[in-house]
């Protein structure tokens, strides 16, 4: 509906709607834009923007990456993520492909696409390997830390106002409430270890290419989509959660459609503090395969 937007994503609130609507999005680095008034969520939640081109999500940052003292966490910028190297392309990239990160499940059409999207890299000259497993699945962490910053929202508001609640966001709350100090503190360490792991990871590494979500979008309203037995979203955003756990910089790359016509996406993750090496390999597949809106009606 706009050319530019900029939203919170402490899970993947902006990469989910990213990837289900075909438009590219960037998670920057943690910290790398300021915050402020502070989420519930605390070091969870990033600011991301949305664009219909990486060269203005690109050129956004460069406005947004600017101090502001009222958010601690905030750092200046270390690179010009609007600069020359926006465009130097695929070539010696170093890739890490994990189609699944060892424990999601994802639907064969997207699969195939992510595919498709990481072959492509290899024949602009990248190096790519394979992966199954980088990590172990940190949803429960997740969920601890998550489930505590709703509980906190939930708090704050009356009994008229709780009644009016998205009921998954209520029970959810309701769960975060039940959460004691040992579980929340095992989390936040589970938090550090994982960030420490997947930046050893990448060591070797430019980037890491995930599909962004294993599914396509399905029927407003819901939590889950019918008849796949999940109870919530976290089970159908696998790829989003563990890196708003690590901070890392993560952008959603739209890669084509599914038999339905609805968008498929990839997911670049880079370095911390490395936000123009991911902007410019969102940019070498996008100047290949420009982005498309999806068919409406």
């Amino acid at each position: 509906m706009g050319a530019l937007a900029v939203g919170g994503d402490g899970g993947g609130s902006v990469r989910i709607p990213a990837a289900f609507t075909g438009v590219f999005g960037l998670k920057p680095t943690a910290g790398r834009i300021p915050y402020y008034p502070p989420s519930p969520h605390g070091a969870l939640t990033h600011v991301r923007v949305l664009t219909r081109t990486v060269r203005d999500a690109s050129l956004m940052c460069s406005v947004l990456m600017r101090a502001d003292p009222r958010d601690p966490r905030n750092f200046p910028s270390v690179d010009d993520v609007h600069a020359p190297q926006l465009e130097d392309g695929a070539r010696h990239l170093r890739i890490a492909f994990s189609p699944d990160l060892g424990y999601a499940r994802v639907d064969p059409e997207v699969a195939a696409a992510v595919k498709t999207a990481v072959d492509l890299y290899a024949s602009l000259g990248s190096k790519v390997q394979q992966f199954g497993a980088v990590f172990p699945d940190p949803r429960e962490a997740f969920e601890a830390l998550f489930w505590v910053g709703q509980a906190k929202r939930y708090r704050a508001l009356n009994d008229a106002q709780r009644a009016q609640l998205d009921p998954g966001f209520a029970e959810v709350a309701r769960e975060g409430m039940a959460i004691d100090l040992a579980r929340y503190v095992d989390a936040e360490s589970l938090r550090i270890d994982l960030a420490i792991r997947f930046t050893k990871f990448l060591e070797n590494y430019d980037v890491l290419i995930t599909p962004q979500l294993p599914i396509t979008a399905f029927d407003a309203g819901l939590e889950v989509p019918a008849g796949r037995g999940m109870r919530r979203w976290t089970e159908w955003t696998p790829f989003t959660y563990p890196f708003n756990l690590t901070g890392h910089p993560a952008a959603t790359v739209p890669c084509g459609f599914d038999s339905k016509g609805l968008p498929i996406a990839f997911q670049v993750v880079g370095h911390r503090h490395a936000d123009a090496i991911v902007l410019r390999a969102a940019r070498a597949y996008e100047s290949v395969r420009p982005f498309k809106m999806p068919k409406v009606g």
